[in-house]
């Protein structure tokens, strides 16, 4: 391929995972206006749980699917199918309630839909950066798709409101829904074109696809999705279908484990299981995602509960981290590729994990403290989310360096697969701790205040008392995950990327 066309192809195939990263986001504001609009009333909102589920679980079921069928069929073909997908998704949901029909299981199908294309996105845009750069060159372009990826998760809130309100007289919230349809049309055809005129360099091809090995795999992790995923966090940690769907999916994903041992050519190859670095690069997302979750749910809960945040107040606080992880990304790709990628990555851990503990001592009056003209607790969380960003493309260079080209799909499902089930897990054990935590801190208050607006004041104190310090330890516990990550990289992370092309 000629140089100057790599940028145009890869720019195209980030503009449409940002659309999709957007659409994964959009519901944090436009979720009370959906859920209204087929039917359902706040005081049965746990009902709408399966949107959220609905998307993650399709997100996670499409990865080594479509990561796989890519390496067989092409990036372009697969990629523009997933727009697709993703544009007839976004037109199920934008539908819903508009007829008797289409209710709330009519607008879960779309999220599902949204999220097979979605899901695909990721691993082939990192696939197609690996496919078109080497070395150096490489990682700072994992680091930019990674960036534009996460961008979508920071903007996303705000595109979804402001969006929905300058079109309130064409739809609303259906509205954003529909957008997606032409930008899903004009990034699929423009990739198709311009890997039709630029042909990259001849690779080998896998000529099979272990659809059945590919097809466990990703439904045994859906249903693990659907486990684990609290609907009603404030009662309990896990959703109310976990033992169903926990052991449904310890079944599939035993006959997947099953298949993959007898297998002659297996889905994942064993020389790549064998791999310190890959092992290590599994470990340490898993570890990373399960980190992420706690800023990502904590601090917005943190800013209403203690800092007396109303909901916009509580998102912008947030958006101080999600502004830090894109820049990180692209940072992180670009040091990667002048010094390395394990002291790139192993320096975006630690850096996470100091701002982690400066986050465990905040005291209730945390907001009104400043480092010269910024607030601290801006500066720490803007920290904590460059850190971050800066691991993404070092872990994503290093699997992609053990693998030929034809497995590049593959192997970067495998490493977004691990940082979102890392995800899921640290937020069903979060909402574990935190429950148990909350209650224990709190105990059984005995009020002994001489009238009844005391007794209300005295108690709303120790609340958030009790969601402070909950939040405090919390913290710490995110900073040790975020050692052991740099701990796993050190040990299993090569300095310099030397590709061992593990077929």
């Amino acid at each position: 391929m000629r140089l100057a066309s790599r940028p145009v192809v890869l720019g195209l195939a980030g503009a449409g995972l940002f659309i999709a990263a957007l659409d994964a986001y959009v519901v944090v504001t436009l979720l009370p206006s959906m859920i209204a609009d087929v039917g359902l009333t706040i005081d049965r909102f746990e009902q709408a749980t399966p949107i959220v589920t609905g998307f993650l679980g399709g997100y996670v079921v499409a990865m080594p699917l479509l990561g796989a069928y890519s390496d067989a069929r092409g990036r372009a073909p697969v990629y523009a199918g997933c727009m697709i997908v993703f544009a007839l998704g976004s037109a199920v949901t934008a539908t819903s309630g508009l007829w008797t029909f289409a209710g709330l299981p009519w607008l879960v199908a779309g999220r599902v839909l949204q999220g097979l294309g979605g899901g695909g996105l990721v691993p082939l845009s990192l696939a197609l950066a690996a496919d078109l750069y080497q070395d150096g060159a490489r990682t700072l372009a994992l680091g930019w798709v990674a960036g534009l990826q996460e961008a979508g998760s920071v903007f996303g809130p705000l595109y979804g409101t402001t969006l929905a309100a300058l079109a309130s007289s064409a739809g609303g919230w259906r509205f954003v829904f529909w957008v997606n349809l032409p930008l899903a049309a004009i990034c699929a055809a423009g990739l198709l074109f311009a890997t039709r005129r630029a042909t990259p360099p001849s690779r080998p091809v896998s000529s099979s696809i272990d659809w059945l090995s590919a097809a466990l795999l990703g439904v045994g992790l859906g249903l693990l999705v659907v486990a684990l995923y609290p609907d009603d966090p404030d009662h309990r940690a896990t959703s109310a279908l976990l033992f169903p769907a926990g052991i449904a999916s310890v079944i599939v994903l035993a006959l997947y484990g099953w298949r993959q041992v007898r297998r002659l050519e297996p889905l994942v190859p064993r020389e790549l299981l064998r791999s310190r670095g890959f092992v290590g690069a599994g470990v340490s997302n898993v570890l990373i995602g399960a980190a992420l979750m706690v800023a990502l749910v904590d601090v917005p809960v943190l800013g209403r509960l203690v800092f007396n945040l109303d909901q916009p107040g509580s998102g912008l606080l947030l958006s101080r981290f999600l502004v830090g992880i894109p820049v990180g990304a692209v940072l992180g790709g670009w040091l990667g590729g002048q010094v390395g990628g394990r002291l790139v990555a192993t320096a975006g851990m630690l850096l996470s994990a100091a701002a982690f503990i400066q986050m465990s001592t905040w005291p209730a009056n945390e907001l009104a403290l400043e480092v010269g003209p910024v607030r601290q607790a801006d500066l720490a969380l803007a920290v904590c989310g460059l850190g971050f960003g800066i691991v993404i493309a070092p872990l994503t260079a290093a699997v992609l360096a053990l693998t030929r080209g034809q497995s590049h799909g593959l192997a970067t499902s495998l490493v977004v697969l691990a940082r979102t089930m890392g995800m899921l897990i640290g937020l069903s054990a979060l909402t574990a701790f935190g429950l148990h935590r909350f209650h224990q801190i709190l105990g059984t208050p005995v009020l002994t205040d001489p009238n009844l607006r005391a007794r209300v004041d005295h108690l709303a104190r120790l609340v958030a008392a009790a969601f402070l310090q909950e939040y405090r330890e919390i913290f710490s516990i995110a900073a040790t995950m975020c050692v052991l990550a740099a701990l796993v990289i050190v040990a299993t992370i090569p300095q310099r990327l030397r590709a061992t092309a593990i077929k």
